[in-house]
């Protein structure tokens, strides 16, 4: 996790701009299909190839909802329960699309340590550690996610307001930093199974995700 001091003021964000801009019908396993516009940039500061997810009609007249996602081949792809993400990723293309806004789609594969790291940390949460502990036994940050290019991205595609589908403060700590206006942080649903209350207990005591401690007992 990035601190405040170390982000880059607003005044020298560097600018990207718009590479290519498609329209593309998207269709998940639960049947539910939708027309997002995909759009890739130039100028990242990170190198990446992160994608913008448009969807619906991006509103004028009030912040468009926004969410940033960061890649989980793991979750998204092969619906992995170890974690939450396929069920963030399918629940907030639906909301986003009914509103209308992005969801930028980053490529932070295990809190930005990577796939093969992302694996070694599930060898060490077998052990019994939990998904932060894992990431620190192996001399890795607890979460080394920057959003400066997510910035980029939205200032790219003339969004400076936004309403944040997320339940991790850092996000919008991080993009107000950033120099953009976060007016709301609007959660997302508590997603539990057998395999992941763990995980997601552990994201609410260490990096204070505002999860519902609760339901997650419950679960």
């Amino acid at each position: 996790m990035r601190d405040a001091n170390d982000t880059q003021a607003a005044t020298d964000l560097p600018a990207a701009t718009v590479r290519t801009r498609v329209t593309v019908p998207l269709r998940f396993g639960d049947g539910y299909t939708v027309t997002a516009d995909l759009v890739t940039f130039h100028g990242l500061t990170d190198g990446q190839e992160h994608v913008a997810v448009i969807l619906g009609e991006v509103p004028a007249d009030r912040p468009p909802l926004v969410r940033l996602h960061s890649e989980c081949l793991t979750g998204d792809v092969f619906g992995s329960a170890r974690c939450d993400c396929g069920p963030q990723l399918r629940e907030a293309v639906e909301r986003i699309a009914d509103s209308g806004g992005v969801l930028l789609y980053l490529r932070q594969e295990g809190r930005g340590i990577g796939l093969y790291n992302k694996l070694d940390a599930y060898a060490l949460q077998d052990q019994g550690l939990d998904t932060y502990e894992a990431n620190a036994a192996l001399g890795l940050p607890e979460d080394a996610r920057d959003y400066t290019a997510a910035g980029q991205m939205l200032r790219a595609l003339g969004i400076d307001t936004l309403d944040l589908l997320s339940n991790n403060p850092d996000k919008a700590d991080q993009l107000r930093t950033l120099g953009l206006t976060v007016t709301h942080r609007v959660p997302t649903g508590v997603f539990t199974t057998a395999q992941n209350v763990r995980y997601l207990r552990a994201k609410v005591v260490h990096t204070q995700h505002t999860l519902p401690l609760t339901e997650l007992t419950a679960g």
